[in-house]
């Protein structure tokens, strides 16, 4: 029976203060699970974020000499995940918001085989700290993100996340703002299986870096929806545009043939209806253009996903088998030994 390895990741920038309770409160045994070993990644940080987590004997720390974001955080230690040969992963926040008792519930569906992808959902109406305003931007922000993926994410935001070794290597992220919105707009045109898992939050510890304020957060979220809708679905999107232009121009050139054929010849105006419509018709033509281009290139860029999900497997599947520790730039690996875990 093989022993399923679990990785946990922490993305951090500058995090001293609140990493060392994030790691304390990590679990050394699952059920289920042969090793658990913790990853830090380190985006840029100038506080000594890196030398804690090896202080606190983390057991893999990739760091970034610059700040890069998020996103390209989380992307980073999915792929050196796969490649130190993680069978699960769990992506948790480095400032403590998510409780380590959680991670046992949130990995159970995936080792059911029910789930490749488990979101904690932090039941975001009773949190105390979030205001009316942002409870409901975020009950709004889930809505349009479960009908953009055709999935039951009840809190498409939350980064509590258990991932597959199969959704780890298939998820690729596009923008540099986070990966929560587009990860799951993805998993669902992949046809990833999506469950969701309540849990409860720690007491907040610091605000939010990722915005300034709530129409910021609006603005760039709102940004990376449309982003990855318009890249997944460029037939139905560009073609609903389309389809709005032409009507629009059908009816302003039926209204401009409605008045010249009954008021000719004392009266032949409204020829501005004719001018609009017909740049209407041709507007509709070239964003029907702009779908049809659309859709070859989500086809090809879906043929390079791909290849590029095969080559992930092979590089971490390479790895696994010669026993090696795979080159990884920007890896440091301590000499603490991987918790010993729960395999029956």
């Amino acid at each position: 029976m093989k022993l399923i390895k679990l990785l946990i990741q922490i993305p951090c920038l500058n995090e001293r203060d609140h990493l060392g309770a994030t790691f304390a409160d990590l679990p050394r045994r699952l059920p289920g699970i042969g090793s658990i070993e913790v990853l830090v990644i380190d985006d840029g940080s100038h506080d000594g974020t890196a030398e804690l987590a090896e202080q606190l004997g983390v057991h893999h720390v990739l760091r970034f000499p610059r700040n890069r974001g998020l996103a390209a955080a989380y992307s980073a230690g999915l792929d050196a995940c796969l490649r130190l040969g993680a069978d699960l992963i769990v992506n948790t926040d480095a400032d403590n918001q998510y409780r380590g008792i959680d991670i046992e519930r949130l990995v159970a569906p995936i080792l059911a085989g029910r789930a490749d992808i488990v979101v904690g959902d932090r039941q975001t109406d009773s949190l105390a700290h979030f205001s009316p305003l942002k409870r409901l931007l975020q009950r709004w922000g889930s809505r349009v993100v479960r009908r953009a993926s055709g999935t039951d994410v009840r809190d498409s935001t939350s980064g509590f996340r258990a991932l597959s070794r199969r959704a780890a290597a298939t998820l690729f992220v596009h923008n540099r703002f986070t990966y929560t919105l587009e990860t799951i707009i993805q998993a669902g045109q992949a046809g990833l299986a999506i469950e969701n898992v309540a849990i409860e939050t720690n007491p907040k510890t610091r605000d939010s870096r990722l915005f300034r304020s709530m129409s910021g957060y609006v603005r760039r979220n709102g940004a990376v929806i449309l982003r990855s809708y318009t890249m997944y679905w460029p037939a139905q999107t560009f073609g609903f545009f389309a389809a709005l232009l032409l009507l629009l121009g059908l009816g302003l050139g039926g209204r401009f043939l409605y008045f010249y054929a009954v008021r000719f010849p004392e009266e032949s105006g409204h020829t501005e209806s004719l001018l609009v419509g017909v740049g209407a018709v041709l507007l509709a033509f070239l964003v029907g253009l702009m779908a049809m281009l659309g859709d070859l290139t989500a086809a090809n860029r879906r043929l390079t996903e791909q290849v590029l999900i095969h080559v992930r497997e092979l590089e971490a599947n390479l790895g696994v088998r010669s026993g090696e520790t795979p080159k990884i730039s920007g890896l440091r690996r301590s000499t603490a030994a991987p918790w010993t875990g729960d395999p029956a």
